[in-house]
């Protein structure tokens, strides 16, 4: 009985010192994960979407507070010392997992100004033909009516073969424009102070 104690305290106090140090060493990793992110994955995508503004959307980025209680990462784009369009990510889930998408709003026509993909593990040559310009070129410059495929009484052209991937870049996009009426009027607020 006593080794039974024994080894149960030994393996709580190992257990313990290795949640500590994995959670200090999380927390200590935790910047440059995010810079990593922000520079290899979410950038790309935000130079596509943002392209032609004067300032750099990663370094004024803030966290925005929704009315879920979320708070979501939101990339400016200025022209001219104005704010002119906003960028976001948005996700939808795939054929082979989650579709990562930054989507970019022009804030003087609130019309979709261009996506860009950051993460997806869709099936090569199938599911990730979704992600070449004469798909996602569809989106640049569209109202935020109409986001849909035209089998669900949209406008964008789904493509043959990838069916459920081109679904989920729709839905992604449509799940960034539900967001941005609310998302904008924060935007402008926080940009303006």
């Amino acid at each position: 009985m006593r080794e039974l104690v024994k080894m149960v305290l030994v393996l709580s106090i190992i257990g313990t010192v290795s949640g500590y140090g994995l959670a200090t060493l999380k927390q200590a990793t935790r910047p440059a994960i995010e810079e990593q992110v922000l520079t290899y994955v979410q950038g790309p995508a935000l130079l596509g979407v943002l392209q032609g503004v004067d300032n750099n959307p990663i370094q004024d980025r803030k966290q925005l507070p929704m009315a879920d209680g979320e708070e979501l990462t939101v990339f400016p784009g200025f022209k001219d010392g104005n704010l002119c369009c906003l960028a976001f990510e948005s996700f939808a889930p795939g054929y082979s997992g989650d579709i990562g998408v930054m989507v970019a709003f022009d804030v003087l026509s609130d019309q979709v100004r261009a996506v860009g993909v950051t993460t997806q593990t869709e099936t090569p040559g199938v599911g990730t033909r979704v992600f070449v310009p004469a798909f996602c070129d569809q989106f640049r410059e569209h109202p935020l009516t109409k986001l849909a495929l035209k089998s669900g009484d949209g406008d964008i052209d789904a493509v043959s073969g990838a069916t459920i991937s081109s679904n989920a870049m729709v839905n992604a996009v449509q799940k960034a424009a539900a967001l941005y009426p609310e998302l904008k009027e924060r935007a402008v607020a926080a940009w303006q102070e």
